[in-house]
């Protein structure tokens, strides 16, 4: 029985060797490929906040805050996003309204102002 003993051994020591190395080679090729695969670049699906041209002008005076989105790899068009005081919507400007231009020069103008006068 011992060298039925000896060579079981033998055997499993080979067979677990074995074993180890194609686990290895798997587990290696498996990482090779997940970094292949979140290396490649994606088709550009635009997802822009804003679906269509947007409103051409609204009341100012109803405009609590502005949020302006420059061109990106999500979106390529420049957003502005006008939220409503009293929480009474959200509206997207058409940013090539003059509208628009000039209620973001008033609400830049205004934000500079305030910051001058806080130290």
């Amino acid at each position: 029985m011992s060298i039925h003993t000896s060579t079981f051994k033998i055997i499993t020591k080979k067979i677990t060797k074995e074993n180890m190395k194609c686990t290895a080679a798997v587990v290696i090729l498996a990482c090779l490929v997940i970094v292949h695969v979140q290396g490649q670049a994606r088709p550009s699906v635009m997802r822009c906040l804003c679906q269509g041209a947007g409103v051409k002008m609204l009341n100012h005076k109803r405009v609590e805050k502005i949020e302006v989105y420059p061109p990106g790899p999500s979106c390529g068009n420049m957003e502005i996003i006008v939220y409503l005081k009293n929480g009474a919507g959200v509206k997207c400007l058409n940013s090539a309204s003059k509208f628009a231009q000039n209620i973001i020069r008033k609400f830049m103008e205004k934000r500079n102002a305030n910051q001058a006068k806080s130290p």
